[in-house]
């Protein structure tokens, strides 16, 4: 070791010290990897990829760091570590917003950024481990004991970091923000790493030192304070319209959007388009009206996705419909559903009054559900006369474990899903979750499933076809053109072999949809419904998205 170390008698202080910087920076490099990769994800979509790329460059940058660390000099080796943790504090706070800006001002150099980031934080994670290991050489009794009290707390501390990430930081913080908290704990080890190894005397630079230590400090600080306000420019700059609403969720990234000019409201997850009010009718109506014309009974609805609550406007509309349960995964898509006014009004309050659980119920009743009124115009002593519309139950689930687990039956299931475009997603495109689907329906039930482009992306349209076709559910195609998206399709499904017979009447009112439209829908170009492929997707092989990602199509 370095002579300022060789003169410092055994001491159990330094390994302690050492020991818990190494368990802090255990948990602050797992969760930064974490953050990158989620980030890259929210960004470009694919979680596989982003995690797999981002985990596997950070491990190689630590093997090299590994190799470096055998250049570096015995002398100011406390210096260098501290140096270390500040400039991961740095890095780590600025690295999502970088990310981030890097994407609304240069897409196509953006993996340029992505991946430097991912290399220069993968490399000091690497080197601070070593130079733990180098301090602590002169004061631990043995290379075994050396070990255990540096490597052992740093992998103890990326367990810990792991668990709290999963079940705690990421619900309550938005990454650009929780990147500044992860930073704060690396600067917190280096301002207490310097404190101690000063005051018994192994610091030599005891003014250099300090002054980069509250150069950090007020780095990082500045980076928070202004986090909020790069964010929302940078949202801006994505988003062709005035963004009226911005949160990340522990699932996605929400954007509405609002042009006053056109009266045009967007939601987007993740960067991509769920709907425009310009023409959600034409998409919602098609989703939901058809298969709704065709049941001999509709009393019992079951809505997977939907949480804008678009579609259950649709069929609250049937005066015989009694039960809807809506299932959709993120409670924030909900909870804006039911307070962003412009929404509020876009749905007619349809979850206003429902009741909305995070617990997975053991089978359907009616216990407990509210009912859902609607004013009829007419008034009786005075009063409003309301009319019972349904009662509504939302619970905020995975739509898969929902169908695996609950009990009963519906006469009509509507899936309303985003595009599989990750492998979370593509588990609700495989013929697993179609077979739950196909034994959740009654009889002489339907399923109708949104299923992307047939023509921008027909491949994906066409194995999501043969997807539910593999699950023993009979599937009539049809498209129209939603501005905002294109060419559109949708798939209804049926548990038995059926005649689609034509649709004759539709029994609500509707804004586009009639029994003509839809039987012009059904009609497709010249080989539109051919495709070179005859593979299904499962939970095993999930080709649905890969069929999506090669076709290279994402609604802007």
């Amino acid at each position: 070791m370095g002579e300022h170390l060789e003169a410092e008698p055994r001491s159990l202080g330094p390994t302690v010290v050492l020991a818990v910087a190494m368990f802090c920076t255990g948990a602050c490099g797992l969760v930064a990897q974490y953050i990158l990769s989620t980030v890259s994800t929210y960004i470009l979509g694919n979680s596989i990829e982003q995690f797999s790329v981002v985990i596997a460059l950070m491990l190689l940058m630590m093997g090299v760091a590994g190799v470096v660390q055998n250049f570096i000099g015995d002398s100011f080796l406390v210096e260098k570590f501290v140096l270390t943790e500040i400039a991961l504090a740095l890095l780590c706070g600025y690295s999502p917003i970088a990310l981030y800006g890097a994407f609304a001002a240069m897409e196509s150099h953006f993996p340029l950024v992505q991946y430097g980031l991912t290399v220069a934080v993968g490399f000091l994670i690497g080197i601070e481990i070593p130079l733990a290991i180098r301090i602590n050489g002169k004061y631990a009794r043995s290379l075994k004991g050396n070990i255990a009290s540096i490597w052992s707390l740093d992998y103890l501390g990326s367990f810990v970091g792991a668990l709290i990430w999963a079940f705690w930081l990421i619900k309550v913080l938005p990454l650009t923000q929780l990147s500044f908290a992860v930073g704060a704990l690396n600067l917190a080890v280096a301002v207490v790493t310097l404190f101690y190894f000063t005051r018994i005397g192994v610091v030599r630079s005891r003014r250099l030192m300090p002054l980069l230590a509250v150069l950090g400090i007020a780095g990082l600080g500045f980076g928070a304070s202004m986090e909020a306000g790069w964010s929302r420019r940078i949202d801006q700059r994505l988003y062709e319209d005035p963004i009226v609403h911005a949160e990340t969720t522990k699932y996605q990234r929400i954007v509405v959007t609002h042009d006053k000019k056109l009266d045009d409201l967007r939601l987007y997850l993740n960067g991509n388009l769920q709907f425009s009010s310009v023409d959600e009718e034409i998409y919602h109506e098609l989703l939901v009206h058809p298969a709704m014309s065709m049941l001999p009974r509709r009393s019992r609805v079951l809505i997977l996705g939907g949480g804008d609550g678009l579609a259950l406007r649709e069929v609250l509309k049937y005066r015989d419909v009694k039960e809807v349960t809506l299932v959709d995964l993120d409670p924030d898509v909900i909870r804006l559903a039911r307070e962003l006014p412009s929404l509020l009004e876009m749905n007619q309050g349809s979850l206003r009054d429902a009741r909305v659980s995070a617990v997975l119920p053991g089978g359907m009743t009616t216990t407990g559900r509210r009912r859902v009124v609607m004013e009829t115009g007419e008034f009786q002593e005075r009063r409003p006369v309301v009319q019972e519309v349904a009662r509504v139950r939302v619970f905020t689930l995975d739509a898969d474990m929902f169908l695996a687990n609950v009990r009963g039956k519906w006469d009509l299931i509507v899936v309303d899903l985003p595009d599989p475009n990750s492998i979370e997603l593509a588990k609700l495109y495989s013929v697993e979750f179609y077979r739950k689907v196909r034994r959740a329906l009654a009889e002489d039930g339907l399923v109708v499933v949104q299923a992307t482009s047939p023509f921008h992306a027909k491949e994906t349209f066409l194995c999501i076809r043969r997807t539910m076709e593999a699950a023993r559910i009979a599937t009539l195609p049809y498209h129209d053109n939603v501005p905002s998206f294109g060419d559109w399709g949708w798939l209804l499904g049926s548990p038995r072999p059926r005649i689609w017979l034509p649709v004759t009447s539709i029994p609500v009112e509707t804004s586009y949809l009639t029994p003509e439209v839809f039987q012009r829908s059904r009609a497709f170009g010249k080989a539109w419904l051919d495709s070179k492929y005859r593979d299904v997707s499962s939970l095993m092989r999930p080709v649905v998205m890969d069929r999506y990602l090669d076709e290279g199509w994402r609604v802007e």
